[in-house]
């Protein structure tokens, strides 16, 4: 039935704060177990909530909803997205199901003391949904004393887990530099004062703060992904502004703030070794996942009587993307923890048009999150 159902949402898939369809699935399912439903908290977010005897400890586990703009290429599935431009490549989908199967057996087996709540977060995929969701009073309606997180992880048996304690996943952040000079004819550059050559110099530049500025053993990452300035049908015309834009990643605070930093001191520097002005936008979309050491040895103890010791690994690489459960990490103890989707096969790994979720990773997941809550809350 769960493989079903993740199939069904597989093939409707909907984009951040579109979760309309998948969030009203997620609200039946959980009001048919006798579990009490918000719904709307972040616009389309749904959070469940089951209470059992008097224990006194609060916890929160959560799963994403939304789907990503890109089209599906896989055309030999009869669950192929029926939308086009619009795709489950990062196994959303699963995710949602799987929390969805463990709410319904924690409720059937009501074997806890204590309140746990499902949160079901739409737009994770860049757009904000977590932000939407706590600015929305998830903390107030919803106090808890820790939260927990999972993600599938092709290349990891399905019947595997990796639970490890610090950094999971990277902060994710844009900056923009704006070079102004003064325009003039390509053939006579002294009339003016050339934008194009000091972007040019801090593009160069821009690769040095990881491989010089940043301490070695902090690892880091900043990548210019855009450059815009001038015509290639005015080619005789130096422009009076480039702009140029990336990302940047770090997993600890002083490193993400020593990246602003130093992004903005070369875009300064740079223009004015050449006599113009720079403006320069650091934007923090996202803080880095890591996970509270607490609350990982409580996820590991789960996953390793769920799945057996043998099958949770404790050392695995963090990675350099990024997850908005960072947004609710820092507010509470939490440990975001990979559940294995199998091999990659064809090179599908998330975010590929070939992606799909292996819904032989549904029992495993299942199982970790219902052993999670009996054992954190004091099983009855």
């Amino acid at each position: 039935m769960l493989a079903a159902l993740r199939r069904d949402i597989h093939a409707n898939p909907e984009l951040g704060f579109e979760e309309v369809r998948t969030g009203g699935i997620v609200q039946k399912m959980l009001a048919e177990a006798g579990i009490a439903v918000q719904a709307g908290l972040g616009k389309t977010g749904v959070v469940g909530t089951l209470k059992l005897g008097d224990g006194s400890r609060r916890i929160a586990l959560r799963a994403d909803m939304d789907a990503l703009a890109m089209l599906e290429t896989a055309e030999e599935r009869d669950y192929k997205s029926t939308t086009p431009g619009k795709m489950h490549a990062c196994g959303h989908d699963g995710h949602t199901v799987m929390l969805l199967g463990a709410a319904r057996e924690l409720a059937r087996r009501k074997r806890f003391s204590g309140t746990v709540h499902f949160i079901f977060q739409p737009a994770e995929e860049g757009r904000g949904g977590a932000k939407a969701m706590i600015e929305d009073g998830f903390f107030k309606k919803f106090p808890v004393d820790a939260v927990y997180g999972l993600h599938n992880m092709p290349g990891i048996a399905t019947d595997s887990m990796a639970v490890v304690a610090g950094p999971q996943l990277a902060s994710s952040d844009r900056w923009m530099a704006t070079f102004r000079g003064v325009g003039t004819h390509g053939a006579k550059p002294h009339l003016g004062r050339d934008a194009m050559t000091a972007a040019g110099q801090f593009l160069t530049s821009l690769h040095t703060i990881v491989a010089r500025r940043v301490d070695p053993l902090q690892p880091a990452v900043v990548s210019a992904c855009a450059i815009e300035g001038g015509s290639f049908e005015a080619l005789n015309v130096i422009p009076d502004t480039v702009k140029i834009g990336g990302t940047s990643r770090a997993y600890s605070a002083a490193v993400r703030d020593q990246i602003e930093a130093e992004i903005g001191a070369l875009a300064q520097g740079s223009a004015q070794l050449f006599g113009i002005e720079a403006d320069y936008r650091y934007i923090r979309q996202m803080p880095p996942v890591v996970n509270d050491r607490d609350a990982t040895r409580r996820a590991l103890a789960a996953a390793q009587s769920a799945l057996g010791a043998e099958k949770v690994m404790t050392e695995f690489p963090p990675s350099t993307a990024g997850d908005d459960f960072a947004m609710f990490s820092q507010e509470v103890p939490g440990a975001y923890v990979w559940l294995g989707n199998g091999p990659a096969e064809d090179g599908a790994l998330h975010h590929n048009s070939r992606y799909d979720f292996n819904d032989a990773a549904i029992p495993a997941g299942v199982r970790f999150w219902t052993k999670l809550v009996e054992q954190e809350l004091a099983g009855v």
